[in-house]
């Protein structure tokens, strides 16, 4: 299955290159992870809980970064197995622009599943593949731009447990 979508992130490429590349941003952003270790250097270990349709399953997967060019381009290239579920891989090449209103960050991707996942069919698979990728890019953008007002900000910093809209950038500024 492919998928290609572009999104506008109000932040500079340079905060959104430093984005995708932290290990604690992609832990939040990736649906279901509940573990995520490594760096773009020597690549991303990632454990994540998933259900697609009737198959629950937790994978275990490796995540490299190559094709680097700071910060225009990047290709994320993962596998991971999730027991008698089956397998997922793919590659995902993500481009960042500088525009007016900070950065427009596309993507392509290209990804493949076999096991029982594969024999849920590619309607339910090419679905969930959308829903993930999306739910993924929103929470970048998210953690990226942050509150658009300061009670937001400060509603933000008061809950705990759970990180807020603009934590990364935060984090950097």
């Amino acid at each position: 299955m492919k998928m290609s979508d572009t999104r506008e992130i109000a932040a500079p490429p340079e905060v959104v290159w430093a984005a995708i590349l932290n290990p604690d941003v992609l832990k939040e952003c990736v649906p279901g992870c509940t573990e995520m270790t490594g760096s773009p250097e020597e690549g991303f270990e990632a454990t994540v809980v998933q259900k697609v349709g009737p198959v629950k399953a937790t994978f275990k997967g490796e995540v490299e970064v190559s094709d680097m060019t700071e910060p225009e381009a990047l290709t994320l290239s993962g596998s991971g197995k999730g027991g008698a579920a089956g397998h997922a891989k793919g590659v995902a090449k993500v481009t960042l622009a500088p525009s007016d209103t900070g950065t427009t960050l596309s993507y392509d991707v290209e990804a493949q599943v076999g096991g029982k996942l594969a024999q849920l069919g590619s309607r339910i698979i090419d679905g969930f593949a959308k829903k993930m990728a999306d739910q993924f890019f929103t929470r970048l953008q998210e953690a990226i731009e942050g509150p658009a007002d300061a009670a937001e900000a400060a509603d933000a910093e008061s809950n705990s447990g759970e990180k807020k809209k603009g934590w990364f950038k935060r984090l950097v500024s």
